[in-house]
């Protein structure tokens, strides 16, 4: 079976953790710190707090900027659960604004239409977490324009897309942002086994990041309310969760960094012969926006509804590996629950009826992808 995605461990990944491995810190030694630094400096953002997720991170981001019970947070249907849920944790509520059928993420327009109708009624979110999806960015020089009226926090979801670019700057550079969140999951551009980032240009946020990260303890005498100088004395200042990055995870993490530039530079070679041989097809391929970088962690197709179920379920019996990113969260029954319904969002929901995701990995072969193309063109020009 063809994946749709895979991780690329090396010697050099395996050396570096079998260092770890030996050494008297399997977590909370000097890792860490240097996966963090390594990952400010790909993207020059200021401030890195590694997390053992990026769910994780996206629930301690939420609690930085300080959402509380009966806040409200916005994020698009069409992504991982976590990026919703991490407003469930926090007692928030949450909606979501539909995509753009072009681009697969956050509809500018229809944010600043949802944003005008809920000003009126007292209703605007406290947080907008657009997700750059498939690596894709958002627009988020209209997104920031949207912030500074309307007065919302952004956390950028970037579990896809760490060594994209927008606008020339590297994703996670929070130029943009408040926050943005990297995922370092086995199929993720780079992994680290499991492991999350949140990064930020504030020094605020980055103090509370790193708080309630390691339980709300701190050993830092300027923030204690009984300061001592005791070796042995810390002190709780807040409620926060055992959300740490171990020293194995992060040895893995920071091995693969080295090769970031070399990972992204092959999925856009995988992507540019799928787009090559896919232009005369009966299917539509994925927009990238010539301005930006896309990371290309997937690389999305739209097949005829009518064809969907079909088409997937004979890749998949060929030994093609495909998936499907993402069933509109909206539409799963949790959130069903809380009175969400087919039909919200019609442009995540239409692209849900039509969305299969090829193989896209730097270790694909010609010859797998050139099968893999075969049988998906065979299959949609049926």
């Amino acid at each position: 079976m063809i994946p749709y995605g895979k991780q690329d461990v090396r010697i050099d990944d395996i050396d570096l953790v079998m260092d770890v491995l030996q050494s008297n810190f399997l977590t909370q030694g000097p890792m860490v710190l240097n996966f963090e630094n390594a990952i400010g400096d790909l993207t020059g953002v200021k401030y890195v707090t590694a997390a053992n997720s990026a769910t994780s991170a996206l629930h301690i981001a939420c609690l930085a900027l300080d959402l509380q019970p009966g806040d409200i947070v916005w994020t698009v249907p069409n992504t991982f659960v976590a990026s919703a849920n991490c407003a469930l944790y926090c007692g928030a509520k949450i909606d979501f604004v539909d995509i753009d059928p072009q681009t697969s993420n956050m509809s500018v327009e229809l944010l600043e239409r949802k944003l005008s109708i809920s000003q009126k009624s007292g209703k605007l979110p406290k947080i907008v977490i657009p997700v750059h999806l498939a690596g894709e960015p958002c627009d988020m020089t209209a997104i920031k324009r949207l912030s500074n009226e309307y007065g919302f926090k952004i956390i950028e979801d970037a579990s896809h897309a760490i060594g994209g670019r927008f606008k020339n700057r590297p994703i996670g550079s929070c130029e943009y942002s408040d926050i943005t969140v990297f995922s370092f999951h086995p199929v993720k551009i780079v992994t680290s086994g499991e492991g999350g980032a949140a990064v930020t240009n504030s020094a605020e946020l980055d103090q509370k990041l790193k708080l309630l990260r390691a339980h709300g303890i701190t050993r830092d005498l300027n923030l204690m309310q009984f300061p001592q100088v005791d070796a042995w004395y810390y002190e709780q200042i807040e409620l926060g969760f055992n959300y740490r990055m171990t020293d194995i995870h992060a040895a893995l993490g920071l091995s693969q960094l080295k090769r970031l530039d070399e990972y992204v530079e092959r999925r856009h070679a995988i992507a540019a012969s799928y787009d090559q041989e896919f232009k005369d097809a009966n299917l539509k391929i994925p927009y990238r926006n010539p301005e930006n970088i896309s990371a290309l962690h997937l690389y999305v197709i739209q097949v005829e509804s009518s064809k969907h179920k079909l088409i997937f379920q004979k890749l998949r019996e060929s030994n093609i590996g495909v998936n499907l990113h993402y069933i509109p969260v909206h539409t799963q029954p949790y959130y069903q629950k809380l009175g969400f319904n087919w039909g919200d969002f019609p442009n995540s929901e239409n692209y849900y009826k039509k969305a299969i995701s090829l193989p896209m990995f730097p270790t694909l072969t010609e010859d797998e992808q050139s099968y893999a193309i075969e049988i998906v063109k065979k299959l949609c020009d049926e």
